[in-house]
């Protein structure tokens, strides 16, 4: 051991922190719901239900330990499911073959893993909060509707889940009646355990425990989780990818691979790390990348951040990273010792509570909702149409609308968002902000102002902004550009030619004050430096006003060599 490494090993620990008494309950809860809910996603896929459990072990345990989410639980989502699916499919692989679902596997985690590596979390990073919301809301809807059928013995028509939701409700006469009580009274025991203080944090295994033994012990005639599949009382074992399959699944993997990390990232924001610490895209990427490749390797499907499970582990009182840990831990425990029992929940049980999750995930985004709506009818009618999107398209295209949307905000934003202000001194020598003049004065040093982005859509704003130089003689114009980016965009470097060239021609200077050295380079790069001379451009300083002065002393001296 080296000198450094006990203090390496004391930040391992204070990163990872130790888990409390409601991570473990959490964690335990958690596991339990893996079980019918993972079999039932890789069933509904065409999977080996087995596979979609073991989704639930290997993957939870590393994703929540290097994840910086920390409250997020890594595993198979029916989104997930349902796009590897279409990956095998249009690679014209079988989705029974453990050496396929190995390969998609590990390919969809050094996907996640090298995104992650090379940063490219920022992508997502550039999504924006109206769309995010649209996009959680709608995959909290998914959630309600993924689980109908279990609730209710009734599985809706409609390609869109809006449609869904409507044909479900419409479609009551179709209930099966002791399912749908045996979800109802999951919701009740979930709610007089909720109104409890000392069960509150504990309402959803509760009411797991409680319902299923009443119906054991009532013998209700209802779907358990063993008749979706029989649970082999052993730990998933190495799994050999196949190699051959790697060229034919690139492409289904990336889109997989979206998919996940588009998902996971509306965990974040859903569920704010408690300590609160802030989370990183990129950390997360890596993390599900770990837990994909390990999963992989130990026969489990693809799996991501998952919002329903995730919700789970925070409606019964997860704390720390550690509740995904266990929750992994505790259903490979399971799986060893209490298969056969595992197998004797009911999934109307499983089916009542994930529609409470899901509620409460869609009941939880009011508020962000009604902020989004009150701010901006532009921001309002991008949230809404991504969750449009999100609801009645593919995922993978779902995000290409909500990333294309948020473009399309930063463009009207960027453009709206440029602002010339006049700046003159008052009568005590202090600065004051004014109207930009509609036309230059003559033998006058003018100071604009320049608030923007440098976008090239802002140009005609711009430009229609600056004053007029038509008639003025001898005129200086001084431009700050303080808060100017350091790349300018080649457009606005074309305007300041324009307007040195405009105001040369009567006798005028440009000024740029504030810039600073990245900027200087691209005007060096461009020839602005040479048009306007080197004089003429002052260079950022640590002092804020300092450039303008120097800007002021050189304009007029301008002035009086014009006047001479």
């Amino acid at each position: 051991m080296t000198a450094d490494t006990p203090d390496l090993l004391k930040r391992a620990r204070t990163k990872l922190g130790r888990p409390s008494k409601s991570d473990v309950t959490a964690g335990m809860a958690t596991g339990l719901f893996s079980i019918p809910e993972g079999m039932a996603y890789a069933s509904i896929a065409g999977f080996n239900p087995v596979m979609g459990l073991y989704a639930g072990v290997v993957p939870p345990i590393l994703g929540s330990l290097t994840s910086s989410t920390v409250l997020m639980v890594t595993t198979l989502t029916s989104a997930i499911a349902l796009t590897g699916q279409s990956a095998l499919s249009d690679a014209g692989l079988d989705p029974q073959d453990g050496g396929n679902i190995a390969a998609l596997g590990i390919m969809v985690g050094a996907i996640m893993l090298i995104m992650g590596l090379l940063r490219l979390g920022v992508v997502l990073s550039f999504v924006s909060n109206a769309v995010m919301i649209g996009f959680s809301t709608g995959i909290a809807l998914q959630i309600v509707t993924g689980v109908f059928k279990d609730a209710t013995g009734y599985k809706p028509g409609g390609h869109n889940k809006l449609v869904q939701l409507w044909n479900w409700l419409a479609g009551i006469s179709h209930w099966q009646a002791t399912t749908t009580w045996v979800a109802i009274a999951t919701i009740a025991v979930w709610a007089i355990a909720r109104a409890i203080p000392k069960l509150s944090s504990l309402a959803l295994l509760v009411a797991m425990v409680v319902v299923s033994i009443a119906v054991a012990v009532m013998s209700l005639d209802v779907e358990f989780v063993g008749d979706i599949s029989h649970i082999p009382g052993a730990l998933p074992s190495l799994s050999i990818p196949n190699l051959d399959a790697v060229p034919h699944l690139l492409p289904g993997a990336l889109a997989v691979a979206m998919v996940a990390l588009a998902q996971a990232a509306g965990v974040a924001p859903s569920m704010p790390n408690p300590d609160g610490s802030r989370s990183n895209m990129n950390s997360d990427f890596v993390s599900q990348g770990v837990a994909n490749i390990g999963g992989g390797l130990f026969q489990a499907l693809p799996a991501g951040g998952s919002l329903s499970r995730t919700g789970v582990a925070s409606s019964v009182g997860a704390k720390t990273r550690w509740a995904g840990v266990i929750s992994g831990v505790f259903l490979a425990l399971v799986v060893l010792t209490c298969a056969s029992l595992a197998e004797r929940i009911p999934v109307p049980v499983i089916g009542g509570l994930i529609l409470v999750v899901g509620g409460e995930l869609i009941f939880g985004k009011f508020k962000d909702i009604a902020l989004v709506w009150n701010t901006s009818k532009l921001s309002a009618a991008a949230m809404i149409a991504t969750f449009a999107a999100t609801t009645q398209l593919p995922l993978q295209q779902a995000i290409v609308i909500g990333a294309l949307l948020s473009l399309l905000l930063f463009c009207v934003q960027a453009t709206h968002g440029t602002e010339l202000t006049s700046l003159e001194r008052d009568e005590d020598g202090a600065w004051t902000i004014a109207d930009v003049p509609a036309t230059l004065p003559s033998n006058t040093v003018t100071v604009v102002n320049y608030d923007g982005s440098s976008f090239f859509a802002e140009l005609p704003r711009l430009e229609a902004a600056m004053p007029d130089s038509t008639g003025a003689r001898n005129p200086v114009l001084v431009l700050v550009l303080r808060t100017m980016p350091d790349i300018p965009s080649s457009a606005i470097l074309k305007l300041f030619r324009r307007y040195a060239d405009t105001l040369k021609s009567q006798g005028g200077q440009l000024i740029l004050a504030g810039v600073r050295p990245a900027q200087m380079q691209a005007m060096n790069r461009t020839g602005i430096t040479d048009l306007l001379g080197r004089d003429n451009i002052i260079p950022a300083t640590s002092e804020l006003l300092g450039p303008l002065d120097i800007a002021l002393r050189r304009g007029q001296e301008l002035i009086d060599q014009g006047e001479q």
